[in-house]
């Protein structure tokens, strides 16, 4: 998806893809379990066990993206950069709220209004169901909409060492909020205690690749490989020794974010910088794949949930794995093909109406696809 504040880079869409698919993964894996499928025993399956692990790669993507931003604009105007992540976020995130809130009006009260601003606490009415359920994630991602700009300002300012200072500090919070949350695991993995460090390793690596973008071009044959087995490895670490469990008190939940973000910015900064390209008609997909990989997260798990109630896991051999393997592809088309739906009719206008937040002159090819 092109921006009006920075030269579009589709190595940004290819990893948002990656990022929803990982997602997708994980949850079709849930359902495939659901319905009666053996585990996949090996821990190096941790991508798609535990493929929540795409979250953690767009929280460290949008602090990526928009430090770029920041440091090619200089300065950000707070109102238009607040009016632009109003257009892009909150036509479908409330079409999801609305949708949600239809499902459980049995249950609804005047104050579940409120959860608009935080679907990842409490009993939101988001929560309810696997329909909606991927909208937690929304209210942390726009919670660090609010304070980027001033982020952005302090960070230009102060340079590494003030995101530096902010990690530190995020380490103190999760360290006391540890002794006092019995369910840790669940405040880990879906309030700011445990996402906002994402965001400020983001941040990290794209101040890396501002000052030393050449050199890592340079050995991008070497550290886009090493990138990958880092983010493997973690995964794999994760399934061996604390698996997601909301009920669970684990300290290794106070270091995976970090450990998490730190792997999948080694590979932002990677792909980013390698300097061979995807073939043409695969590069197609991928770009297009990000571009409505918010339309994809959002809808993910109503398509995977909708198939598995009318369908089940259809036995083609026998095998259920295997089965879910055969399956696998017409449930990914489905989804594909209703979030290509959603992009055009509920975000695409809206994106539209985005103008530039910065200091520079917008960027002219991303005005007239805006435009289109």
């Amino acid at each position: 998806m092109k921006s009006l504040n920075l030269p579009y880079n589709p190595r940004i869409d290819q990893l948002r893809w990656l990022a929803a698919t990982l997602v997708f993964l994980f949850h079709y894996y849930l359902e495939y379990r659901g319905q009666g499928g053996t585990p996949l025993a090996s821990n190096w399956f941790g991508l798609v066990t535990e493929g929540h692990t795409g979250v953690g790669l767009f929280f460290a993507l949008s602090g990526f993206l928009f430090m770029q931003i920041a440091l090619h604009q200089q300065h950000l105007h707070y109102r238009d950069f607040m009016r632009n992540r109003c257009l892009r976020i909150l036509p479908l995130f409330l079409t999801i709220f609305m949708l949600a809130t239809a499902i459980g009006r049995d249950k609804f009260a005047p104050q579940d209004v409120l959860y608009v601003l935080s679907t990842n606490l409490g009993l939101a009415p988001t929560s309810y169901t696997p329909v909606t359920g991927a909208a937690w994630s929304i209210s942390v991602e726009f919670t660090f909409y609010l304070v980027f700009p001033f982020l952005a300002r302090f960070t230009l300012e102060q340079g590494p060492r003030y995101l530096l200072k902010l990690l530190a500090l995020m380490v103190f919070f999760k360290l006391a909020a540890f002794t006092v949350n019995e369910k840790s695991t669940l405040m880990y993995f879906s309030t700011l205690v445990g996402r906002f460090d994402q965001f400020l390793i983001g941040m990290l690596a794209a101040l890396l690749v501002a000052r030393h973008g050449a050199a890592l071009r340079r050995y991008g044959n070497v550290l886009l490989p090493v990138a990958l087995a880092v983010v493997v490895f973690d995964s794999a670490l994760q399934s061996k020794f604390a698996k997601f469990d909301p009920a669970t008190h684990a300290t290794f939940w106070i270091w995976w974010s970090m450990l998490e973000a730190a792997g999948w910015s080694l590979l932002i900064v990677a792909w980013t910088t390698f300097g061979k390209e995807l073939p043409k008609p695969l590069a197609r997909v991928l770009d297009h794949g990000g571009k409505i990989s918010f339309s994809f997260y959002l809808l993910h798990m109503a398509m995977i949930h909708l198939l598995a109630v009318n369908f089940g896991l259809p036995a083609i051999t026998g095998d259920k794995l295997r089965d879910a393997l055969l399956w696998l592809p017409l449930v990914y088309g489905a989804t594909w093909a209703v979030s290509a739906l959603s992009y055009n009719v509920i975000e695409e206008p809206f994106l539209r109406l985005r103008r530039s937040y910065g200091d520079a002159k917008p960027v002219q090819a991303a005005a007239r696809m805006a435009a289109r």
